[in-house]
């Protein structure tokens, strides 16, 4: 790549804070080498208050033809495309951008693709099943919708932002019925468990739900790349779930994102 690389590499940014847990821009820019695309992703660390500013530069730079967006920024990011996916439209979120052929941007939102991809891929059948989720933001909202596309029975939702829960609540239920609040985190009841909160990336993090409950014939996922297995995920594995991290879940969608950036989906 690096022998490529020019003033007619074609630009795009990881763009997220923090930024350090990110896996995009290597397995991104491989991607598009694969596809013969002289183009780059650049991880870039913007603090909340700049990120406004941040989005109206990009919008205006030439060379930057798209977007990887995470933690926090995923809903503001659907505020300034243009056009959007359904399932975007549906969330009010999206993690990838690209240059519509107006200019403007074009977003979509596959964090549910490669959670729900990387639950398939350890084996585990969504069909019927009823699923935990904890968290809310942007990657919960994407997952929770895609466990109802893919034939879960049913979901409960849990944040520590009653708001937050509720209002992603209501947004699923214009399309699933079976949807709910759960006030807590225990698993029990439940055949899969989705966090896609923070939870377990720093040290001294609680565990995002009551491990002792799990049992062996659940699925527990994670949306956490850093550290490579999650402390959820350890005690999971312990007790004889199936499993998947955050960084299989990235995987799972590496390619989905691509081809999404290229125009090519």
């Amino acid at each position: 790549m690096l022998e490529r690389l020019s003033g007619d590499t074609r630009l795009y940014f990881t763009v997220g804070y923090p930024i350090a847990q990110v896996k995009s821009p290597g397995g991104i820019t491989r991607g598009f080498e694969a596809r013969g695309a002289n183009a780059v992703v650049v991880p870039i660390q913007i603090p909340q208050e700049e990120i406004d500013a941040f989005l109206a530069v990009a919008a205006r730079a030439d060379n930057v033809d798209g977007m990887v967006i995470t933690v926090p920024y995923k809903f503001k990011a659907r505020s300034v495309c243009d056009t959007v996916s359904e399932r975007a439209r549906l969330l009010g979120a999206a993690n990838v951008l690209r240059r519509n052929p107006s200019g403007r941007w074009h977003g979509d939102m596959t964090d549910g693709i490669g959670f729900c991809n990387a639950v398939r891929a350890s084996g585990f059948d969504l069909a019927g099943k009823r699923a935990l989720l904890v968290g809310a933001g942007g990657a919960g909202s994407a997952i929770g919708l895609l466990l109802l596309d893919s034939g879960a029975d049913s979901l409960a939702v849990f944040d520590l932002d009653e708001g937050r829960r509720d209002e992603l609540v209501a947004k699923l239920k214009t399309a699933y019925p079976a949807v709910s609040a759960a006030s807590n985190t225990d698993p029990t009841g439940f055949d899969l468990i989705a966090n896609a909160s923070p939870s377990g990336m720093r040290p001294d993090d609680a565990l995002p739900i009551d491990v002792e409950r799990l049992t062996p014939a659940m699925h527990v996922g994670d949306v956490v790349t850093a550290p490579e297995v999650p402390p959820l995920i350890e005690a999971a594995r312990r007790i004889g779930c199936s499993t998947h991290t955050g960084t299989q879940m990235y995987e799972c969608q590496v390619d989905v994102i691509t081809d999404f950036l290229l125009g090519r989906d």
